[in-house]
């Protein structure tokens, strides 16, 4: 695989990046006939997050190398799962980076492993960037967002307006929603001192949304961390961003989209079961719930359904997923977050897609460790 980022992109590209890296400390890099997908799910299944780049993004994109005379086909670029610190410093300042850099060639190298990153700066300065990669098919989260009932679509501008009132150590939000206004505010928990803690509320109307759809009277409560680096991305390419989600429980989805690009971030919610049992429980107590078994395929599953008899205020109402949901264990006193659906699905594989509602999770095929990471800028 080899593609040639322009100057003018570079920006958005490392916006990307970045945005990602509030995920986890590990991405997929997995190139496709149609263009660039960036991957990367947490360590507790609750977040995911994909960004793809379509060919027309790049200057130059060619996914397949061109066989040698020895070879039949074309040799296919593996997805490549890469440590994203060992990429952050590549795109460090990307503002910096998009009035210095001319272009940028990414390519892989199957034989010995690597992704080479070569910033062709101004005054022919070149640095290059030789990063080790593990070659493994990415986790992908199977989440119908179209389902959902309640759709929101609003100015990635407004959007960031709207996050900034929070402060940075506000951990979580809650979203709640009714055919007549939308309503974000803090999340705090039942033993919280409310003397020394800033509880902030925002109220809107649905005619500041672009596209203003409830369902489902619903109030659901997610991280705030992932969203701020969605919101960098999105007001990097000046797209909105729409919310599909359901009751407390169930997945919300932050997504954006243009001719050029696509990203989505998936994040799990906290359930009204989760919220009591936090409430309720003694400090120090931990439950015992059965964490993920992703190679045996043991999992512990919680479904949750819950009528409404609320119209739809769009011309139609959606069907609501019928997912069910995992909770991870998590540390005293916290809220228990539901886990998302996974599975080491390949954007190439779509018939093994189908397979994956049978199980929570699927690990990749390898945990080994990356080995060292390679770094050689040139001047």
């Amino acid at each position: 695989m080899k593609c040639v980022i322009g100057g003018a992109h570079l920006r958005v590209f490392g916006r990307a990046i970045h945005a990602i890296a509030r995920i986890s400390d590990e991405f997929w890099f997995d190139p496709l006939e149609k263009g660039l997908a960036l991957r990367s799910v947490n360590s507790s299944r609750s977040a995911y997050a994909y960004v793809f780049f379509s060919s027309m993004f790049f200057q130059h994109y060619c996914w397949a190398a061109v066989p040698q005379p020895h070879q039949k086909e074309k040799q296919l670029s593996p997805p490549c799962k890469l440590i994203i610190k060992s990429v952050l410093p590549v795109f460090r300042c990307v503002n910096v980076l998009e009035r210095n850099v001319e272009k940028c060639s990414i390519y892989t190298n199957i034989n010995d492993h690597h992704v080479t990153f070569q910033l062709l700066c101004k005054h022919g300065v070149v640095k290059t960037y030789n990063l080790t990669f593990q070659e493994c098919d990415p986790l992908q989260a199977v989440f119908a967002k179209h389902m959902c009932p309640n759709v929101l679509k609003l100015h990635s501008r407004l959007l960031a307006d709207i996050m900034v009132h929070f402060p940075t150590s506000q951990e979580e939000v809650t979203l709640s929603v009714t055919p007549m206004k939308v309503c974000f505010k803090s999340y705090t928990e039942e033993d919280t001192d409310f003397s020394k803690t800033m509880l902030t509320e925002i109220q809107l109307n649905p005619e500041e949304f672009d596209y203003f759809q409830v369902g489902v009277d619903s109030e659901v409560t997610f991280c705030l961390k992932e969203l701020r680096g969605l919101l960098v991305f999105s007001e990097a390419t000046s797209v909105p961003v729409s919310i599909h989600f359901d009751i407390s429980g169930k997945p919300v989805a932050f997504s954006i989209e243009d001719l050029v690009l696509e990203a989505s971030f998936i994040l799990a919610t906290l359930s009204d079961i989760d919220k009591k049992t936090s409430q309720q429980q003694p400090p120090g107590f931990t439950p015992q719930q059965e964490s993920l078994e992703t190679r045996t395929g043991k999992t512990e599953k919680a479904s949750m359904d819950k009528d409404s008899s609320t119209q739809a205020n769009a011309s139609e109402k959606p069907q609501r997923s019928g997912n069910t949901q995992s909770t991870e264990p998590a540390k005293p006193g916290s809220p228990l977050f539901h886990s998302l659906f996974f599975g080491a699905v390949s954007c190439k594989e779509k018939d093994a897609i189908s397979h994956t509602f049978h199980s929570l999770a699927t690990a990749s095929d390898t945990e080994e460790d990356f080995g060292n990471v390679q770094s050689s800028p040139i001047l």
